[in-house]
């Protein structure tokens, strides 16, 4: 309905804007058909890439073309049009703007190409949207060549009054004093637009970066690590204390806590180590709805932190397990040390944790567990062992009887069968001085305490041997708070380079969301270059001309520095949401490039006077270029103010549409024609 208005009050007649706007929900019954024969399924991201200002571009130029035609011809052969007529009108108003129609359209299309490149996590999330807004942009396409022109010639009866609405007349007598103005201050427009973009380059190098913005997902997940050891009784016992103090939160719906490894051991971990989900009541539910979710978070882990025997490391359920899938770590950051043994790995790996301390940002530290598990260790004396004609393995099979059982039979229940086991019991099994006692058989037949053949200790021992790659590894994981992601990482890299002396034969591997980061961005480095080379390919076969085209393709970084300086007024790190916003950005610059230098091309071409040419061009394409420009943006305006589940992920792509349509807009309308006039003006002086 907003498109809809916003094409009424820009056209100033009902019936052509709604025969733009049908171009919506064809175009989006052809995509879903499209869709469906593809085998592509919609996500999030595809669903809300999907502007209606993108869908009618194409035929908002042909429609207000079209029309002002039609209004031009009752003005001189009466109302009463014939259909071949109309027909014929309409056919030669299509003629006029269907080069810059076509190949806008065409490339809004080709820009979405990088997107296809990204292959993993980011190539699962953005195919879809991709494929789904070339499938749309195709379609619109399609009907903007044929159905828009013969509904236009169809229903467009009746006078058709060019009287344009308030709001253009106002913009065009805004706009013409300050066109003149820019013509004659074309050096200063030109640095003016020079140092927007300088300062747009600046701006973005501050920004930071992260791989997808974090989503709310109004639930909380607490892992709980505990001492290495400790039994599955206990852990629970102390798992049962911690839910009842989160149940004491008035905003907690339930609490449930999964310890140790499943039956199917898709998840394993050890007794001491448990997850528990804190699942939490709707917002308007709250004593105070204002409350953020991460204030909640905090105040949930200031409650529990007084717990003794307990470490905590907080995050979101489908978080974790996102950053579980991408690199085998929970957190948000995983340093991996790599290397043979087992305490020199955790050494530099403590070394580590101190320093990632020290950085900014960094919350719920972590080193994997890898020692403390108290184990009983029976050493034999060997002398001892000698003198009573004693050997090793006739005491380790009496104490492998004595504490973990030996099969002395059979019991046969009809077609059951169960082995017999013979050991001690469990209050002696537990008692390590009373293992001292366990009697040992001598070759004579007599009995000697185990304390005389061997020497029994519980002494901490590995608690876990982790391996990747053949290669024995242990991980120092973090989470990010209150910074981004790529910024963090670099400085952690900085510093241990800095401050840990890695030895040799030993390496470090940095795992963690960043990774899809780092993997994308060096995929797009390459493809966005040759996509904006067959952007230029593309604006070149329209005008036939290097020069035109090259003042068109400086709407691309114009519109991008609003891009930026939107993320910096939201204060929003860079990411690959974004990265799919300035995509699109680009590509409905380029439109509102074609269409006001087309026309001002072709009146100079007719004309040879090239400053009448540009301001009565620029004058004519106002409207157009306004219009593309507003539904595109106005289309993206609920993304921006979207507060819902998955908004993190749509507002960084709104709100660089809607930054960068405003700056390639403002700088189109007077940037463009005073190059034009620059390249072109000796030509004009050979005329």
């Amino acid at each position: 309905m907003l498109v809809i208005a916003v094409l009424f009050v820009l056209l100033g007649n009902v019936r052509a804007a709604l025969i733009t706007a049908a171009v919506i929900p064809l175009a989006m019954l052809a995509t879903i058909t499209g869709m469906v024969q593809a085998g592509v399924s919609a996500n999030l991201m595809s669903l809300g890439a999907l502007d209606f200002g993108l869908i009618v571009d194409g035929a908002v130029i042909i429609v207000e073309n079209a029309t002002r035609r039609l209004a031009q011809a009752q003005g001189l052969h009466g109302v009463n049009l014939p259909l071949k007529q109309r027909l014929q009108l309409v056919f030669e108003a299509t003629n006029e703007v269907i080069r810059p129609s076509l190949f806008g359209v065409l490339i809004i299309t080709v820009v979405y190409i990088p997107l296809f490149s990204l292959t993993g996590v980011e190539g699962k999330m953005f195919h879809p949207m991709a494929a789904t807004v070339v499938m749309a942009l195709l379609a619109a396409l399609v009907l903007s060549l044929t159905l828009v022109p013969a509904a236009v010639a169809l229903f467009m009866t009746g006078k058709i009054s060019e009287k344009e609405s308030k709001v253009i007349t106002l913009s065009k007598s805004l706009y013409q004093p300050l066109l003149l103005l820019a013509l004659k201050l074309r050096y200063l427009v030109v640095l003016a637009a020079s140092a927007l973009v300088a300062v747009a380059i600046w701006l973005a190098s501050s920004l930071g970066t992260e791989f997808i913005p974090q989503l709310n997902e109004e639930d909380i997940l607490l892992q709980a690590i505990r001492i290495a050891g400790t039994g599955i009784d206990q852990s629970v016992e102390m798992q049962q204390a911690l839910e009842v103090e989160l149940a004491k939160f008035p905003q907690v719906k339930n609490v449930f806590s999964k310890v140790g490894t499943p039956e199917v051991a898709n998840d394993p971990m050890p007794p001491n180590i448990a997850d528990t989900f804190i699942m939490l009541k709707p917002r308007d539910e709250w004593p105070d709805p204002r409350l953020s979710h991460q204030a909640l978070a905090k105040q949930m882990m200031d409650a529990v932190s007084m717990q003794p025997g307990n470490n905590f490391e907080l995050m979101q359920p489908i978080e974790m397990r996102f950053n579980e899938l991408i690199s085998g770590v929970r957190a948000d950051l995983g340093v991996k040390v790599v290397g043979d043994d087992l305490d020199t790995l955790l050494q530099t790996a403590n070394a580590i944790h101190e320093v990632i301390e020290t950085i900014p940002g960094a919350a719920d530290i972590q080193v994997e567990q890898v020692t403390g598990l108290p184990v009983l260790s029976i050493t034999p004396k060997r002398q001892q062992l000698a003198q009573y004609g004693l050997t090793v393995a006739a005491l380790q099979s009496v104490v492998a009887t004595a504490i973990g059982g030996d099969t002395a039979g059979t019991l046969y229940q009809g077609d059951r069968r169960f082995n017999m086991v013979i050991r001690l019991p469990e209050p002696i099994r537990q008692d390590v001085e009373r293992l001292h006692e366990l009697p040992i058989v001598l070759p004579n037949g007599r009995y000697v305490p185990l304390s005389e053949v061997a020497t029994l200790d519980i002494a901490p021992a590995p608690n876990q041997i982790s391996r990747e790659n053949g290669k024995r590894r242990i991980v120092v994981t973090a989470n990010v708070r209150g910074r981004d992601l790529g910024t963090f990482v670099t400085d952690v890299k900085a510093a241990i380079a800095q401050q840990v002396d890695v030895p040799a034969g030993y390496w470090l591997e940095y795992g963690g969301t960043f990774e899809q980061l780092e993997s994308a961005s060096q995929k797009l480095t390459i493809v966005v270059p040759i996509t904006l080379a067959i952007i230029l390919g593309l604006l070149v076969m329209a005008f036939g001309s290097v020069r035109d085209a090259l003042i068109i393709f400086t709407a691309i970084p114009l519109a991008l520095t609003g891009g930026v300086m939107a993320l910096w007024l939201r204060d929003m790190p860079l990411s690959i949401s974004a990265a799919v916003g300035f995509i699109a950005l680009s590509g409905v610059a380029v439109l509102n490039g074609l269409v006001m230098l087309s026309f001002i091309r072709q009146r100079f071409l007719q004309s040879g006077e090239l400053l009448q040419s540009i301001i009565d061009g620029a004058m004519t394409r106002l409207r157009p270029v306004l219009m593309t420009a507003l539904v595109a943006g106005l289309g993206f305006v609920p993304m921006a103010l979207n507060i819902g589940t998955g908004a993190e992920v749509q507002r960084p792509i709104a709100t660089v549409v809607i930054g960068g349509i405003i700056s390639s807009t403002i700088l189109t309308l007077f940037v463009l024609p005073v190059l034009y006039q620059w390249v072109h003006g000796r030509d004009a002086k050979a005329n």
